[in-house]
């Protein structure tokens, strides 16, 4: 299926790229630019930078890059349709389909694939809830007596499973899904029939009322299910598999009803049940999410950490539960959130009160109860710990255990004064604990580094070994190899001709190589192509003359060495004959990830210009002050490369031929490329060894 050029371009003109991401990350303006911590790697400070002025994005962490487009397909894992289907839905653009025949279902990507049928699955549900007999009597009053309006029922997607074995997916094979997605999708459960030859199929979910999972973007990803008969034998909640798009270790129920609400308040309520974000959404407190039944993992706290740096947990009177979810707080800490616990009185949850009390009273309770993890912790134990030393010992080290996690120097030596305060003891001595479990923590990971290079060393073939890194050396602090360098060492004492089968970078994390004189010169000139291509290059001298025109003129002739280069290099050249100049945003938002990249690679500039230093009149020339000398610097650079590269080329040649007139015919066109060589040098005023 195709969508027409037309359309394409209307929604490349109308998705904002801050607008997009701002639906999954927290932005915050500096300078010119916009930036967040990185969705796509966990880091503590932001190097996620967006350029409303450019339409694009890139990480100087990880290094992910692209435009609104691209930024869909990275973090949704959409195909380039699938991404455009998803910004036009966003932005109300009307996408021309037509019906898709078996065999293009059959090529589907698999993982749109899974949420096109989940989608289906959850608008099959839906109908059963408001339009079956079933649905009606059974499913329905259910939400009704949970105090759920039809408006809550509709925002949070809820359905009914019919209590048949398989009428789902009867249904799903009859609209011409395949029974190998359904059952992918965790939809469907197939078991051998040993009474026939045929297997035997059936719906996973049945007599159940769902509540579909929703990812950030808004599509469903998976299930939960209550059953709604008193039985015994069957789990009182039921969810989905684990999926090629469903990882509940990554997923927190309502954040995709809950992001904007997050991001505004710029706190998330984080509860632990389906009905307990429900019930408070509808009762106007909308920054609320649950974590599903799961124990809280670093991915949830990741995502929530997109839209707010504030979590408070909302706990029932389950003094169990809260001991066993401690360790959770621990995590919160540690990437660096601020974290506060509300306790709700005896029997009561969050949804029950709320209900109890109302919204307003409900968040007045909230901000006069919410105390920061170390106080909580602090009176949680110490009624246990009653004037036992001995507990009230190890009490205060857990409590160390937890500050000591916290990144943030200032905030740990604030919580270090409290816990001093609240214990009554030495602060100092809590400083020393805390350098000893530090240091302890570093030995550890020290041993489980080695423990994963063994783990790596036995998966490598045989006679390849991996060199063991000097811990006092950061990877930033990695040398670079040039193009000719023999780098082999890095990676161990391995002969040319050994194979890797598999790349170990990511254990490795080895640093890119470096480009060589020529490339860098071919980089810098492609650089200043995609960035100012359509500017004059001088307008006193040569009114009308633009960079493109100027630089093509300059290097017609010359074919550049590295692909990547002579690729964009080529289309300027076509372009120009059919008499267009391309700008950036041709190759920021070309289709080609690889020509993408590079173009947001040259186009963005991670530092810019204090404000301070334009309020103080403080003046700094800028590439357009000076674009004429950079480009015949870069004219000059690019030509003594080629003409190094010549040099070398007939020295290789005189050396492999014994004819003295060869010789004498290469040692003439040598001295030609040497006086060149003297006459670049004067220009760029170089020194030239003779």
């Amino acid at each position: 299926m195709r969508i027409d050029p037309a359309t394409i371009e209307r929604i490349k003109q109308t998705a904002d790229v801050a607008d997009v991401i701002g639906d999954y990350v927290s932005l915050k303006k500096k300078g010119a630019n916009l930036w967040a911590c990185c969705p796509f790697h966990g880091e503590k400070s932001p190097s996620f930078s967006v350029s409303p002025a450019k339409g694009i994005y890139k990480c100087f962490g990880c290094g992910k890059a692209g435009d609104s487009i691209r930024f869909i397909m990275d973090i949704e894992g959409l195909g380039y349709g699938e991404a455009l289907k998803h910004l036009a839905k966003k932005y109300g653009i009307e996408v021309q389909e037509t019906v898709m025949t078996d065999e293009q279902l059959q090529s589907q990507n698999e993982r749109e694939s899974l949420l096109i049928v989940l989608n289906y699955a959850k608008n099959y549900y839906q109908n059963n809830l408001f339009n079956h007999d079933e649905g009606q009597s059974i499913g329905y009053p259910y939400f009704k007596e949970r105090g759920f309006s039809d408006k809550t029922i509709h925002t949070f997607e809820l359905g009914y499973s019919l209590e048949s074995w398989d009428a789902f997916t009867k249904e799903a094979l009859k609209n011409g899904y395949s029974l190998e997605v359904l059952e992918k999708a965790g939809l469907t459960i197939t078991k051998d029939n040993e009474q026939s030859s045929q297997n035997k199929s059936f719906d996973r979910f049945r007599n159940r009322v769902t509540f579909p999972i929703h990812n950030v973007a808004g599509k469903v990803i998976a299930f939960g299910a209550r059953i709604l008969k008193a039985d015994k034998t069957q789990a009182k909640y039921l969810n989905s598999p684990e999926t090629e798009i469903y990882h509940k270790s990554n997923v927190l129920y309502g954040i995709f009803q809950a992001k904007n609400a997050i991001r505004t308040t710029d706190v998330c309520y984080l509860v632990e049940g389906y009905t307990d974000v429900i019930s408070l959404y509808q009762a106007g407190i909308e920054n609320v999410v649950a974590s599903s039944g799961t124990s809280l993992t670093i991915e949830q706290i990741r995502l929530i950490g997109r839209f707010t740096q504030n979590i408070t947990v909302l706990y029932d009177g389950d003094t169990a539960g809260i001991k066993a979810s401690l360790r959770g707080m621990d995590m919160i800490l540690e990437e660096g959130l601020n974290v506060k616990l509300v306790v709700f009185p005896e029997g009561e949850d969050p949804d029950s009160y709320v209900q109890k009390i109302g919204s307003e009273d409900f968040v007045k309770y909230i901000q006069k109860n919410a105390t920061d993890f170390i106080t909580f912790k602090a009176e949680l134990f110490l009624k246990e710990a009653g004037n036992d030393p001995f507990k009230r010992a190890e009490l205060i080290k857990d409590m160390v255990g937890s500050i000591s996690k916290i990144p943030d120097s200032i905030k740990r030596s604030i919580f270090f004064q409290k816990t001093a305060s609240l214990m009554q003891i030495d602060e100092q001595l809590l400083i020393s604990e805390s350098n000893k479990i530090t240091i302890e923590r570093g030995r550890q990971k020290d041993k489980d580094r080695d423990s994963n290079r063994q783990r790596l060393q036995s998966d490598l073939p045989k006679g390849v070994t991996l060199s063991k890194p000097n811990s006092n050396i950061n990877i930033g602090d990695m040398p670079s190899f040039s193009e000719d360098e023999d780098f082999s060492g890095f990676l161990g004492d391995f002969t040319p001709n050994q194979q890797i089968t598999e790349v170990v970078t990511d254990a490795l994390n080895a640093p890119k190589m470096a480009l060589s004189g020529m490339s860098l010169q071919e980089l810098e000139c492609i650089r200043l192509l995609i960035n100012h291509g359509t500017k004059e290059v001088d307008p006193g001298v040569a009114p009308g003359v633009t960079l493109t025109h100027y630089i093509l003129e300059e290097i017609d002739g010359i074919n550049f060495a590295t692909p990547i280069y002579q690729e964009i290099l080529s289309m300027f050249r076509e372009q120009f004959l059919l008499g267009n100049i391309l700008d950036a945003q041709h190759f920021i938002g070309h289709k080609l990830e690889k020509i993408q990249m590079e173009a947001i690679n040259l186009s963005t500039e991670r530092y810019s210009i204090s404000e301070a230093w334009v309020r103080h009149e403080i003046i700094v020339p800028t590439e357009i002050d000076k674009l004429a000398d950079l480009a015949f610097q870069n004219i000059l650079r690019l030509k003594k490369a080629y003409n190094e590269q010549q040099m070398k080329d007939l020295m290789k040649q005189m050396s492999q031929t014994s004819d003295m007139t060869e010789q004498t015919r290469l040692l003439e066109m040598f001295m030609q490329a040497k006086n060149i060589e003297k006459d670049i040098a004067k220009e760029l005023g170089t020194v030239v060894i003779r």
